[in-house]
């Protein structure tokens, strides 16, 4: 990776910069999703999605912890980890911690609102997010448990699109 045209950037240009990266992100995903889905089918895209978002959880969190030598496991070191997953700042994860569990809730879910604005329907994403939050989840710490509340295909609640609540393995307690 050559960053060398970073050295000659302002700082609001940096930040610029990163916000370029992360919209680009999420178009090149949305894209592909699209392609997938017009030269296949929808259960296809949604089946390969899948198996990209598992991979890119894993990944994402591998290289989050090594990169920022996060340390910290149980529900606070997934925050802190997930704090600077780029689908996180992206979408606006808000995160609500409790002493058992943290619930992860999507306020504005931007993927969702642009096919929804293009006649496109919501699209059943609850098995990629899944896989794609325990696989996060499994690297920060593998006594981390991911359980959907409810997300697409299921009807939102007000205000959400969709939650997620993560825990420790029963019997196992926070710093332990």
């Amino acid at each position: 990776m050559n960053t060398r045209v970073l050295d000659e950037l302002s700082e609001p240009e940096v930040r610029r910069y990163l916000e370029f990266l992360l919209w680009h992100y999420r178009v090149v995903d949305a894209f592909w999703f699209l392609q997938v889905t017009e030269a296949f089918d929808q259960v296809t895209a949604e089946r390969l999605n899948e198996e990209v978002w598992e991979r890119a959880g894993r990944l994402g969190a591998k290289a989050i912890l090594e990169r920022f030598g996060l340390r910290t496991g149980g529900l606070r070191g997934l925050v802190e980890a997930q704090r600077l997953y780029p689908w996180a700042v992206l979408i606006g994860y808000q995160f609500e911690e409790q002493e058992d569990q943290v619930l992860l809730s999507v306020p504005s879910c931007p993927v969702q609102e642009a096919r929804l604005r293009r006649g496109l329907g919501e699209y059943a994403c609850r098995e990629m997010h899944c896989r794609e939050f325990t696989a996060f989840a499994l690297e920060v710490d593998p006594r981390l448990r991911v359980e959907c509340l409810f997300a697409p295909p299921e009807p939102r609640r007000e205000g959400l699109f969709c939650q997620w609540r993560f825990t420790l393995e029963e019997g196992t307690r926070e710093g332990s």
